[in-house]
């Protein structure tokens, strides 16, 4: 863990020289994809020793299968290779080395990087394959329509800024950075024939980056403070269990659970910060002209503690993540797209029977909540007083919902984590089950996005210039698709 926090401190310091001294205006792409490659190595060799190994043979193995197989059958190939290599590597570390260690593990960066193979794989096969009306917006939006070279897959699997920690970003995202376009509009004259290019000047990260890193230290703060006094495990102790009132224990299932929290937010915080202190991770201008700096953010924490769904918790809690969930599972499946995308979560977050136990808790939660949301919510939002009631009520039964549904996450084992259901006699899993039986469940379209306020900065000048288009890796749509699709896909 020393290693790990010593590691990122430092791809910090190595992010600001990368933006100052290898910015796109001053260097070309290939030195910075070199550059960025050789210090993520680096880091991992010195985080991991040879075990940094298995980033380097996942992915070349993964580039290699994208070249033989071609673009019709990868992206199965590839998720089924990465994925499996993935859940090979954490058997032999959970079982073989150290079970129940929470140690920095090489396991972790090759959660991300399984998700990059992954993700990378649907992009390519949508953008070289399938035919373009076949292709949902956001799909369209981040189709590759060329194969990238040895050194790009690289360098977008294994970079410095997101190598240990992530967070996960598409591919397209990743280039348009390398290659200085993040920030480039192309102005047009009134014929539409494009006779100027205007870039504009790099927002500064560095508001974002002071904010990032005050959170991590309070987060830090608190995680070796308050955390080392709430264990979790306090929930199954006998004599807790035996003496302490209703109240009492759901009142310490969820404090101890929402201190568990912290040592994410340090780490995801973390991480954020030093793509944004390389240049990336921007995201646009909001309404009032306020830089955005949460293109890859991983969380919201405002919005987590104060969750009034399941469904905004997990909206708003690992979202790169929950992304990818929904890219490559949620979006293509066939039948029970909820059932087979947790499914998916607990087998891409390890083997530890406590993981299965939460996410298949969490398919009956996620199914109850949205039963009863779309069947009751509509009675208590007329009226003012009402509605702030029925948010009190939602969030008081949110937290608890999410501390009992987590619980055998933290605590690993089988043993453990039904001792503490049948402590509380299964109760919100015979709920979520009366639930489902009584209201009936209404079926919700698949990637769905929520209206944001934030716009795009290739967008700030749509209004008055009538052909106006953001820079990708390949000009394969129209000017006016693509400045859409691009603002769709970015709305989280």
């Amino acid at each position: 863990q020393v290693n790990f926090v010593v590691c990122q401190l430092f791809a910090l310091l190595a992010a600001v020289w990368f933006r100052t001294y290898l910015h796109s205006s001053k260097t070309s792409p290939f030195i910075r994809h070199v550059v960025a490659t050789l210090l993520g190595l680096y880091l991992a060799l010195f985080c991991f020793g040879w075990y940094a190994l298995h980033f380097v043979i996942q992915s070349g193995i993964s580039y290699y299968i994208m070249i033989i197989i071609g673009v019709e059958n990868m992206h199965k190939y590839c998720f089924v290779f990465a994925l499996g290599y993935l859940t090979v590597c954490q058997i032999t570390r959970v079982y073989i080395f150290d079970y129940g260690q929470y140690s920095a593990d090489f396991s972790g960066p090759m959660m991300i990087i399984t998700q990059k193979i992954t993700s990378l794989a649907f992009e390519i096969h949508d953008g070289m394959f399938r035919k373009n009306e076949d292709l949902t917006p956001s799909q369209r939006c981040l189709a590759v329509r060329r194969m990238p070279s040895l050194l790009e897959y690289l360098s977008y699997n294994c970079n410095f800024m997101g190598i240990l920690a992530g967070p996960l970003c598409s591919y397209k995202d990743y280039i348009t950075f390398i290659e200085g376009r993040s920030y480039q509009l192309r102005q047009s004259e009134a014929n539409g024939k494009e006779d100027t290019k205007y870039e504009q000047t790099d927002p500064s990260p560095n508001v974002a980056v002071a904010q990032k890193l005050l959170v991590c230290g309070l987060s830090l703060l608190f995680h070796m403070t308050v955390t080392k006094t709430l264990p979790v495990e306090y929930n199954i102790d006998d004599g807790f269990r035996a003496t302490a009132s209703w109240p009492v224990r759901v009142f310490y299932l969820y404090v101890s659970l929402m201190a568990a929290r912290p040592k994410y937010y340090f780490a995801w915080t973390l991480a954020d910060a030093i793509n944004n202190a390389a240049g990336f991770g921007f995201r646009g201008y909001d309404k009032n002209g306020a830089a955005h700096w949460d293109l890859i953010s991983n969380l919201r924490i405002k919005q987590i503690e104060f969750s009034t769904s399941f469904k905004m918790f997990l909206d708003n809690w690992n979202i790169q993540t929950a992304l990818w969930l929904k890219r490559v599972c949620y979006e293509r499946a066939t039948f029970s797209p909820t059932i087979q995308t947790f499914i998916l979560s607990a087998i891409w977050h390890g083997v530890y029977p406590g993981y299965y136990l939460t996410f298949l808790t969490g398919v009956l939660m996620t199914l109850a909540a949205r039963a009863i949301r779309n069947n009751i919510r509509h009675y208590f939002v007329e009226s003012p007083t009402v509605k702030v009631c029925y948010d009190v009520i939602t969030w008081v039964a949110t937290q608890v919902a999410i501390s009992y549904t987590v619980v055998p996450f933290v605590l690993l084992s089988v043993k453990p984590s039904f001792t503490f259901y049948s402590s509380c006699y299964f109760c919100l899993h015979i709920a979520s089950i009366l639930v489902l039986l009584v209201f009936p469940l209404k079926r919700t379209q698949k990637g769905s996005t929520k209206q944001q306020s934030i716009q795009p900065v290739w967008s700030r000048k749509s209004e008055n210039l009538q052909k106006n288009s953001y820079s990708t890796t390949n000009n394969s749509f129209s000017q006016k698709e693509e400045i859409t699709c691009r603002y769709q896909a970015l709305k989280q």
